[in-house]
C-alpha cells in the first residue's frame, strides 16, 4: 500500500504535466482520419464503411500538372469605341493556328487599358489564353458596355456524355461506400486501364421516397422529386483492373446501394469538349445604371463543355450573377487568386452567385467577394468531387453551400465569411429545393452560423472545426449532421485539401 501511495505521487505530476501540455498545445485530431508520420492518412470509416472522400484530385489536371504559361502570340492595344470586334478577330486567328503538343495554340496578351465590348466574346477552340497585364492598378480592364444582359466571355465547346454501346456492366458490390476507390463489376473483360469511364449511380422512386423528397410541403410552383430526374453521373477513369475490381482516380461520394438502384460503369465520349484555355490577370467591369439594374453585364467568365482549363488573376465588378460560372460540362477548372466585387442587381433569388460551380472536378482557391449572396456555390445535382478552399467572403447577402436539389461531394476547407455556410433540407424554397447535397465536409471554416444535417438516407454531411454558431436549420426536424469540435481551435491538419494533396504526392 505504501508503494501504491509513492506510484501515485509520482505519477500524479507527470498526469498532470501531459494534460496541461496538451491543453496549452492547442491542437486536436478530427475522429474521421488520422495523419500518419509519413503524411499518409488513415480514413475512419463508420458501420457501413463510409469515410471522408479524397478530395485532392480537382482542378487543371486532377493537380497533377502546373498550370502552363502560353507563349504569346498576338498582342492588343486599347482603342477607342467597341473593342469587341478586335478582340473576336483575333480569337478567331489564334483559333486556327495549329495546337502543339500539349494542345496549346498560344496567348492574345491585352496591354493594359481599357477595351469596351457591346456584346459577347467567345472561345469555342482549345489552347487558347486571354491574358492581361494585371486586375489592380494599370489594369487591363473589359468593360460590358451599354444595356444587355450577357456574358461577356464565353469558354464553350459544345456536345455531351455520349454512352458507348455495349459497354456498361453492373457494380456487383450490394454496397459501395463513400470515399471507395475501386469497386467489383459483373465482368471487366472490355475494360482497360485509362479508360474514361461513368460511375452511373440510377435514381429510384423507392430512394426519393425514402429521402422525403416526394413529399415536401407544397406551394405554388413546388415539384416533388422523381426517381428519373436524379439518375447521376460521375466522370472518372480507370486506374488499373485486377480480376472484376476496378479501380478509378477518384472516389466514389455518394453509396452505392443495390436497395436504390446499385450503380453501373459504361465508356463515354464527349465529341466537341474543348480544353487548355485560361484566362489570366484581366479586370473585367459592367457598365450599370443603377445598383438595382439588371440589365447589363451578368457573368465575366462563362465556362462550359470544356476540361483542363484555368482562371488567374481576374476580378470582376459590377456584374450581376458572377464573376466566374462553370457549368454541368466544365471539368477540372482550376479558378484561382480572384475576387468577385460589389455586384449590381436586386438583391433576391438567381442572383449574385460569385462563384458557381455545376462541373465535376473542380478547384475554387484563394478567392474573395464582396456584396455578394451564394458565394461559393453549387447547383441542382452537381457530382463531385469539387473544393471551395482557403476563399473569404464579406458583406454577403445569403448563405455559401450546396444551393439544392442534391450535390454530392465537395469540401468546404478554409472558408471565411460573415455570412452563413448551410448544408440542409431547404424545403419547398424556390420550385422544391429540398435535400441540398450530400458528402458536404465543412473543414475549418469561419462562418456568422451555420446549418449542417444529414440527410434520411445515403450519406451524411459533416462540419468539423467550424467557428461559429450552429443554426437548427430551415426545417427543424432534420437529422443533425455529424458535428465535430464547434469553436475549438486548432484543428490538425489545418487544410483537409492540403494534407490529402500531401498525401497523394506519397503515392506517385
Amino acid at each position: 500500500m505504501k508503494y501504491k501511495s509513492i506510484f501515485c505521487l509520482l505519477i500524479l505530476p507527470v498526469s498532470l504535466f501531459l494534460f496541461s501540455f496538451i491543453q496549452h498545445s492547442g491542437t486536436w485530431t478530427s475522429r474521421f482520419l488520422s495523419i500518419n508520420k509519413d503524411g499518409s492518412i488513415k480514413y475512419h470509416p463508420d458501420e457501413k464503411g463510409n469515410t471522408i472522400p479524397d478530395f485532392s484530385g480537382v482542378g487543371y489536371h486532377h493537380g497533377l500538372k502546373n498550370i502552363p504559361k502560353l507563349k504569346v502570340v498576338k498582342t492588343l492595344n486599347p482603342v477607342k469605341g467597341d473593342a469587341g470586334k478586335m478582340i473576336q478577330n483575333a480569337i478567331n486567328e489564334v483559333s486556327a493556328l495549329p495546337a502543339d503538343a500539349n494542345g496549346h495554340r498560344g496567348a492574345i496578351f491585352l496591354t493594359k487599358g481599357d477595351y469596351s465590348i457591346a456584346g459577347t466574346l467567345t472561345i469555342e477552340t482549345s489552347g487558347i489564353v486571354l491574358r492581361g497585364a494585371g486586375s489592380e492598378g494599370d489594369a487591363t480592364r473589359l468593360i460590358a458596355s451599354g444595356k444587355g444582359l450577357r456574358s461577356l466571355l464565353k469558354i464553350q465547346g459544345k456536345g455531351k456524355i455520349t454512352e458507348i454501346p455495349g459497354t456498361r456492366v453492373q457494380i456487383t458490390d450490394q454496397y459501395v461506400p463513400t470515399g471507395a476507390k475501386s469497386f467489383k463489376v459483373s465482368d471487366s473483360k472490355g475494360l482497360k486501364t485509362g479508360d474514361r469511364i461513368i460511375l452511373f449511380r440510377p435514381g429510384t422512386d423507392k430512394w426519393i421516397h425514402d429521402l422525403q423528397m416526394d413529399q415536401i410541403v407544397a406551394r405554388e410552383g413546388t415539384k416533388q422529386w422523381t426517381g428519373a430526374d436524379y439518375n447521376l453521373s460521375y466522370e472518372r477513369e480507370i486506374l488499373r483492373i485486377q480480376g472484376n475490381t476496378v479501380f478509378i482516380d477518384n472516389p466514389v461520394v455518394m453509396a452505392m446501394d443495390q436497395q436504390y438502384g446499385g450503380g453501373n460503369i459504361f465508356k463515354y465520349e464527349y465529341k466537341g469538349r474543348i480544353s487548355e484555355v485560361g484566362i489570366e490577370n484581366i479586370l473585367f467591369e459592367s457598365e450599370y445604371a443603377s445598383d438595382t439594374d439588371e440589365d447589363h453585364g451578368w457573368i465575366a467568365a462563362d465556362f462550359n463543355h470544356i476540361e483542363n482549363g484555368w482562371v488567374t488573376g481576374v476580378t470582376s465588378r459590377f456584374f450581376g450573377y458572377a464573376c466566374v460560372s462553370l457549368d454541368g460540362g466544365a471539368k477540372n477548372i482550376t479558378v484561382k487568386n480572384s475576387r468577385c466585387l460589389d455586384a449590381k442587381s436586386v438583391i433576391t433569388g438567381g442572383k449574385r452567385y460569385s462563384f458557381n460551380n455545376n462541373g465535376q472536378q473542380n478547384l475554387f482557391m484563394d478567392l474573395e467577394t464582396t456584396e455578394g449572396r451564394h458565394d461559393y456555390v453549387t447547383g441542382a445535382k452537381t457530382c463531385g468531387p469539387n473544393v471551395f478552399y482557403r476563399c473569404k467572403s464579406r458583406n454577403t447577402h445569403a448563405d455559401i453551400g450546396p444551393h439544392h436539389r442534391w450535390a454530392s461531394g465537395t469540401l468546404y476547407d478554409n472558408i471565411d465569411t460573415d455570412g452563413e455556410i448551410n448544408v440542409q433540407d431547404r424545403g419547398n424554397w424556390g420550385s422544391g429545393h429540398g435535400w441540398a447535397g450530400v458528402t458536404q465536409v465543412v473543414w475549418n471554416c469561419k462562418v456568422k452560423s451555420a446549418a449542417i444535417q444529414n440527410p434520411w438516407v445515403s450519406g451524411k454531411n459533416y462540419s468539423i472545426g467550424l467557428q461559429g454558431q450552429k443554426l437548427s436549420g430551415r426545417l427543424k426536424d432534420k437529422p443533425d449532421g455529424e458535428w465535430e469540435g464547434q469553436d475549438q481551435k486548432g484543428l490538425q491538419p489545418a487544410s483537409l485539401f492540403q494534407a490529402q494533396l500531401n498525401a497523394r504526392k506519397l503515392t506517385k
